[in-house]
Order: structure tokens, then C-alpha cells, then sequence
């Protein structure tokens, strides 16, 4: 891991939603475009997120999204001020 903040908060985002045992994870760190935005004055980031898992099958795209939000757990208060999310199961290809 680097010593740069941005990286370090992505391979923690990475670590947490191994727990949903992805086959795909792309993770865009997307806070630059949100630079004087009043929610990024908390140094919190924005991401895009696109997660593959067969954990998601037979789910809603609510119930998918629920799945990430609770892996992720505190990093949504710590570190996450927002995330766009595309989650598919393995079947949605």
C-alpha cells in the first residue's frame, strides 16, 4: 500500500467487500470531480463501483445494493461520502 490517502482508502473499500467474494471489482476514484463540492469538504470520497458476485443472484438491485452498503459498514461514515453502484450477479451476462 502507498502512503497516499485516496490509495489507502480504496485497498480498505477493496478489503471490505471481499466479504461478498466479487469475481470483478472496478473501483473509480471519482472525488476529483467533485473538488469544492460541500460534501467533499469532509475529505470523505466519492466512488463509482462495479461489483460482479454470485452472492447477488435472485436479488433486486435494492437488496444488492444493501448487501454492499453492510459490507462496507463503517467505512460509509469514515471514508465514503458517495458511491454510485453497478452490481451484478455472475447470471446477469
Amino acid at each position: 500500500m502507498s502512503n497516499h490517502p485516496h490509495s489507502d482508502r480504496m485497498a480498505k473499500i477493496r478489503s471490505a467487500l471481499a466479504a461478498l467474494e466479487p469475481d470483478l471489482i472496478e473501483l473509480i476514484d471519482e472525488s476529483h470531480l467533485h473538488a469544492g463540492h460541500a460534501g467533499a469538504q469532509t475529505g470523505r470520497g466519492h466512488y463509482r463501483l462495479s461489483i460482479r458476485s454470485a452472492r447477488f443472484h435472485g436479488l433486486n438491485a435494492v437488496a444488492r445494493h444493501r448487501l454492499v452498503y453492510g459490507a462496507l459498514g463503517p467505512l460509509m461514515q469514515s471514508d465514503i461520502h458517495a458511491l454510485s453502484i453497478d452490481a451484478r450477479s455472475l447470471e446477469d451476462d
